[in-house]
């Protein structure tokens, strides 16, 4: 049966927004019974300790009534914040489906990477990004290994085993609701490298005598307070405090240490605890996810009960910061005490952390792919062949333009015809083309589906050559930033062949005849180590290269109309060369004088 996620996104937005507004109702009335209850409270303490003769324990039962109250405050309070991102989050579904997505998501910025052969060419990612349309991660792990898919495309065993994980969590929409609504904020600020990296360090040496010593002076701290304030007797009670000072000086440097060291790497961890417990609770069925489930279910306790014992101990040792409670962690000597239990938590899981880490990153970029096919049932799985290279798509489009604007058009690269020389008229559609054929190589190499019909893929290297920008602060031309980037398109082809280029308008920066040569030249090479890939241009005379490298290469073009003074396209590919050019029409009607 079909799917509608529109039709399903809608049925339970309405739903959580009936019970939101419920919620809100209750919230509403207990608040209105706890200043009832306050008001009532204060009635009887005031008719108590008046005149009145009423026993001073009536108030006993708006006390207990109140601290109920309270308690139920507190769990309406976590079922409204629940119901609050439940909302959010079929709105944010419904907002992809009808294209209005764009910049409301978490863009990945932080991954875009200017040296990388195609990232910024394919608009991987930044607002209205791919990664942004895709990524429904609530880990910094989970984005970090969703980016590297989108940037490293997998081998062959790899992507299939990720499709059928994919295919799997398509329909599992209760778990990513669930996921996205886990925690007290919508993000979480927990970084995976410097809390791996704590992990692995190697901990400290248990010092049990040490240990010993400091536990009896913290009970001797309390026993000789407890004497001082019986019978008034404090020379015991200062003495235990001096022997305390002196045992923190002794061990300042290495407490204060241990303690910044597990703080820094430890933030924001009651997320992460609350993923795993999500996902441990799930049963799977294909391999790749009872792989990533077996990785976090070998032993009796938990990851998620781990990681949260990790994070209470971690709270602990926040509160010595607290002013009120400041003095009695002083006496506990509770900074040397809870470094102590930490570094035991450490020795005992801390190798364990980056595997952890890396279930719940691969589980997460999965699940953000899952979410994207359930969201676009129309777009296939790519078919993964072994025959190389192989590039056949049938009504390609770009995933990041709305469905009612897309043209899809047919793109077939493979042993036999190699290259395609793109000409057509600004605007045609010719750098859209590439970027639809590069996207959908990304997705299709991520494990992801596609926006087409069908497409048929082998393992691809990826170079693209599209938005190449100079550089004033570098002090390179356009034109060097562009030969920079073929050298490593060509460098690419010689060690990770085969490859797929995307070229837009190859070498426009210098004069028709150095553009004919260094053009054919490049393309020939590439060609020569098995690339395949596609050219656009302006300048018909680069459309002999097809003739050069004939059979391996051909011509195909778009077209554009002049319809009552306006320049229209329909974007569609066509066999042969553009046989006009539309750049003085575009100056007329814009009312330059040619």
């Amino acid at each position: 049966m079909k799917i509608d996620p529109r039709a399903e996104y809608a049925k339970r937005l309405k739903k959580r927004e009936a019970a939101l507004e419920k919620c809100k109702s209750r919230h509403r009335q207990i608040g209105n019974s706890r200043l009832a209850v306050f008001l009532i409270a204060a009635a009887l303490a005031w008719l108590s300790f008046g005149s009145y003769g009423i026993s001073s324990w009536w108030i006993l039962a708006p006390f207990v009534a109140f601290i109920a109250l309270i308690a139920w405050h507190s769990r309406v309070l976590l079922g409204l914040n629940r119901l609050r991102r439940s909302v959010d989050f079929y709105m944010r579904g419904l907002a992809r489906i009808d294209q209005q997505w764009k910049g409301t998501g978490e863009s990945g910025t932080r991954f875009d990477d200017p040296a990388h052969p195609y990232a910024q060419d394919l608009d991987l990612f930044g607002a209205g990004s791919l990664f942004e349309l895709l990524s429904s991660a609530r880990t910094h792990a989970g984005e970090q290994m969703l980016a590297s898919w989108l940037k490293h495309p997998a081998p062959l065993e790899e992507i299939r085993s990720r499709q059928s994980a994919v295919d799997e969590l398509r329909s599992r929409l209760d778990l990513r609701e669930d996921l996205a609504v886990l925690g007290t904020d919508v993000r979480t600020g927990m970084h995976p490298d410097p809390l791996i990296a704590w992990g692995n360090r190697p901990a400290g040496p248990k010092a049990i005598s040490f240990r010993i010593i400091a536990g009896f002076i913290s009970l001797l701290a309390l026993a000789s307070l407890a004497v001082w304030l019986v019978s008034g007797q404090r020379l015991g009670f200062l003495v235990v405090v001096l022997i305390e000072i002196i045992l923190i000086y002794s061990r300042r440097h290495a407490v204060s240490k241990a303690a910044r060291e597990a703080e820094e790497a430890g933030r924001d961890l009651q997320l992460l605890s609350l993923v795993l417990a999500r996902i441990e609770r799930e049963q799977f069925t294909t391999s790749h996810l009872q792989s990533l489930s077996s990785m976090l279910n070998r032993e009796v306790r938990t990851p998620s009960r781990r990681i949260a014992r990790l994070n209470s101990l971690l709270g602990l040792l926040d509160s010595r910061r607290d002013l009120l409670f400041a003095p009695i962690a002083f006496l506990l000597l509770w900074e040397i005490q809870l470094t102590f239990l930490i570094e035991d938590w450490r020795r005992e899981n801390g190798a364990k952390i980056e595997g952890w880490l890396a279930a719940v990153a691969q589980f997460e970029a999965l699940s953000s792919l899952a979410g994207y096919s359930y969201e676009h049932p129309d777009d296939p799985f790519p078919e993964l062949v072994q025959e190389s290279p192989c590039f056949q798509g049938e009504g390609l489009g770009h995933p990041l333009l709305p469905e009612n604007k897309c043209v899809r058009n047919d793109v077939s690269l493979t042993e036999d015809l190699k290259v395609l020389i793109v000409s057509g008229s600004n605007m045609s559609g010719k750098s859209t083309l590439l970027r639809t054929v590069g996207i959908n190589a990304v997705l299709a190499q991520a494990g992801a589906p596609v926006r087409a019909h069908r497409l048929r893929i082998a393992p691809l290297a990826l170079g693209a050559s599209i938005r190449i920008m100079d550089s004033l602060q570098a002090g390179t031309s356009r034109f060097y930033a562009e030969i920079t980037r073929l050298q490593k398109i060509v460098t690419l082809a010689e060690k990770q062949a085969p490859l797929l280029f995307l070229l837009d308008e190859l070498l426009h920066g210098t004069n028709s005849h150095d553009r004919r040569i260094g053009a054919e030249a490049i393309i020939a090479g590439l060609v020569r180590r098995d690339a395949i890939g596609l050219l656009t241009t302006h300048d018909l005379a680069l459309s002999h290269i097809a003739e050069a490298l004939a059979p391996h290469a051909a011509n195909v073009h778009f077209e554009d109309h002049l319809e009552d003074g306006r320049m229209t396209f329909d974007y569609q590919l066509r066999q042969g060369i553009v046989r006009k050019s539309n750049a003085l029409e575009l100056m007329r009607s814009i009312g330059l004088e040619v």
